[in-house]
Parts: C-alpha cells; sequence; structure tokens
C-alpha cells in the first residue's frame, strides 16, 4: 500500500475551505482533476454519512467515487474512506485525510490519500488530486 501527501494555501479562513470539501455546493466547484463537470455530488457530512461524486472529464470518461465520513472536526480535519465504482481506477478502499491550518491570509490545505493499492495508483492519483485542488484554489483564491 502506498500514499500520497499534497499542500496547497488557499485564500480563504478554514470554515470557507472546510465547508468546500464537505458539501455539495462545494464539491460541485472542485471535484475532478480538469475542467469537466461535476455530475453528481451527494454529500451527508457526519461521521458515519456518506458521500458520492460523480464526475466528467474533458475526455468526455466519467468517474465516480463514495466512501463514508471517519472524522469530521470543523474546520480542521476530515477523514473519509475513498472508494472507486467498479473499482478500476484502484481496488479497494482507501482514505483521505483533509487537514486545514489557519495561516495569514487564509488556510494551508493539508491533503493525504493513502491505502491505495499500487505506485502505478498513487501516481495516476496523485495528478487527479493536483488538477482539483488546483481548481479549488482557483475557486477560493491562492495565497502565494
Amino acid at each position: 500500500m502506498t500514499s500520497l501527501t499534497l499542500v496547497r494555501r488557499i485564500k480563504a479562513r478554514p470554515q470557507v475551505v472546510f465547508d468546500a470539501v464537505t458539501t455539495a455546493e462545494g464539491i460541485a466547484h472542485w471535484w475532478g482533476p480538469d475542467a469537466g463537470p461535476v455530475l453528481v455530488a451527494e454529500v451527508d457530512p457526519r461521521v458515519g454519512g456518506r458521500y458520492r461524486v460523480r464526475f466528467r472529464l474533458l475526455d468526455t470518461t466519467e468517474h465516480e467515487s463514495s466512501g463514508e465520513f471517519l472524522e469530521l472536526i470543523p474546520p480542521e480535519r476530515v477523514v473519509m474512506s475513498w472508494r472507486w465504482t467498479g473499482g478500476v481506477e484502484d481496488p479497494g478502499e482507501s482514505r483521505v485525510e483533509i487537514t486545514l491550518k489557519a495561516v495569514s491570509g487564509g488556510t494551508e490545505l493539508t491533503f493525504t490519500h493513502s491505502l491505495l493499492h499500487s505506485e502505478e495508483s498513487r501516481l495516476s492519483h496523485e495528478g487527479g488530486w493536483a488538477g482539483a485542488l488546483d481548481k479549488l484554489q482557483a475557486h477560493l483564491g491562492a495565497l502565494t
């Protein structure tokens, strides 16, 4: 099993970033690695609550992931299980952890996706999440 960690500095308060990663409206702005749209965002943001997100890439392929919220500490931390529908991108369940820390002018977001099946999967997810987090920064504003 392998993992990846990405860090972004966002020009928004931690609560605004927390809402962007735990609400359907927020997720619709940034989920997915490219400019393709989020087609479905269903979120029940409570421990034990489930989420499901379906998005379309610019190449017209569609991808769907789902999982359960394992830990929610507003506005500091989100931990959720992660599974691709159909398991093609990565078989089995993995784990996403998002930590938010107030910094001057905004929030430092640390994003970790762990328990990935292989190095190939890690590299693919790293590229996908990097694109998604770039979209989040573009939506909320990037700190320099």
